[in-house]
């Protein structure tokens, strides 16, 4: 802490929060992973140990490589640095394989590839206009930006405890939309399509990066040039209760999109409204991920972590805008704080209840209901700011 304190005073600050975050994802190595840390083993086995032209083939564990050619490259690529950790976690035949080595090298590999998110989240954070803000460090925006997109919890648990790589994928994205803020169309668009090369679940957006494009790059005579803030406005078509009903791990790659999209939406325009459709978007995906770590020993850790996000982003923010209104009417405040007995009733009162073994699936569809409500209501208010609210463009020269 004394080492962050010194960083931050000495104007390094975005350094500090980097490495701050790599050592709380270092603290978090030794934890449960889920099937996905098995897919992913499976996959380095395939693409280092096969032909090419086999890899989209090779049937002999369930989990067969289904991700576009790059990220089949990408996991060539980490292949070749995990033989010199244990070779053995590259045959194909060792189903179900682990050891020490291949954990730390797996959990590792996840770290390292997160300095592209890192880098990403730095050129965002360039984009944001600082003339009005804070004197206070914590007060101004690109710091709240910084802690809220490195530091996240959704990120945290689902690629540092359950295991997967979206904070790479995510990099990716950011990088593509700083770009576009930039006035980099061209780069922003190529990012995009290496991102879609990488998964295709990311296709969702592409309908908005078109619409974008064609209005900011394409189509540009004589009509007056969107900010890339107007992308940010196209994008809430791009989720809503489905993802959370049909399970957790599905709105852990969607929703932190949406908080991310919405985050930075918030932080270069400045409304309070904003931050109450952010809040709510994030505690509830936040919490709607709870069930991917259903061990008891992960239980103090996720609690901890989403009691920490949640307490700054919303004290961070009230702060933000003091001057404005509360953040949340009566009726937010109310189903905000209904996640607390809903996690006391799902994770110890179920357990001593009849319902525990003909209704062992209640939790699960209680979390997601609720969930889905918060979602969908963040989702319409922000509908409505968007088609009510003048165009971004007229509201700064006001």
């Amino acid at each position: 802490m004394a080492v962050l304190g010194v960083a931050t005073s000495g104007g390094h600050w975005f350094s500090a929060l980097a490495f701050g975050v790599t050592l709380l994802k270092c603290l978090l190595i030794p934890t449960y992973h889920s099937t996905d840390f098995e897919v992913h083993r499976n996959w380095l086995a395939i693409t280092h140990s096969l032909p090419m032209s086999q890899w989209y083939y090779e049937a002999t564990s369930e989990w067969t490589l289904d991700y576009p050619p790059f990220f089949a490259w990408f996991e060539y690529a980490l292949s070749h640095v995990a033989k010199y950790f244990d070779q053995e976690m590259l045959n194909v035949h060792n189903l179900n394989y682990s050891s020490s080595k291949t954990l730390l090298f797996q959990r590792f590999s996840v770290i390292f590839t997160d300095a592209l998110f890192v880098y990403a989240v730095h050129e965002c954070c360039k984009c944001i206009d600082g003339k009005k803000a804070s004197k206070e460090l914590t007060e101004k925006p690109k710091f709240i930006l910084s802690v809220l997109l490195l530091w996240n919890f959704g990120l945290l648990i689902v690629d540092h405890i359950h295991f997967q790589y979206n904070g790479f994928l995510f990099g990716l994205m950011l990088l593509s939309i700083a770009r576009l803020f930039q006035k980099r169309h061209m780069e922003g668009a190529f990012l995009f399509a290496v991102l879609l090369h990488f998964k295709h679940i990311y296709l969702y957006v592409a309908p908005a990066y078109g619409i974008y494009l064609l209005r900011s790059y394409c189509f540009t005579a004589n009509k007056p040039e969107p900010t890339a803030s107007s992308l940010f406005q196209t994008l809430p078509f791009q989720a809503g209760p489905l993802p959370c009903i049909l399970g957790s791990k599905l709105l852990g790659f969607i929703q932190y999109f949406g908080q991310s999209a919405v985050c930075h939406r918030l932080l270069s325009v400045g409304k309070a409204g904003d931050a109450s459709i952010f809040l709510i978007l994030t505690t509830t995906g936040h919490y709607s991920l709870f069930p991917l770590l259903f061990t008891a020993p992960e239980l103090p850790i996720k609690i901890l972590l989403m009691l920490l996000f949640t307490i700054y982003s919303i004290s961070s923010l009230k702060t933000l805008f003091r001057k404005e209104k509360p953040l949340f009417n009566w009726m937010e405040t109310f189903y905000l704080l209904g996640l607390g007995p809903l996690e006391v009733f799902c994770e110890f009162v179920f357990h001593f209840t009849s319902w525990k073994l003909k209704y062992s699936f209640l939790p699960l569809l209680l979390t997601s209901a609720y969930c889905a409500v918060g979602i969908t209501y963040a989702w319409f208010k922000l509908y409505v700011s968007v088609l009510t609210d003048p165009p971004i463009g007229k509201t700064k020269k006001q």
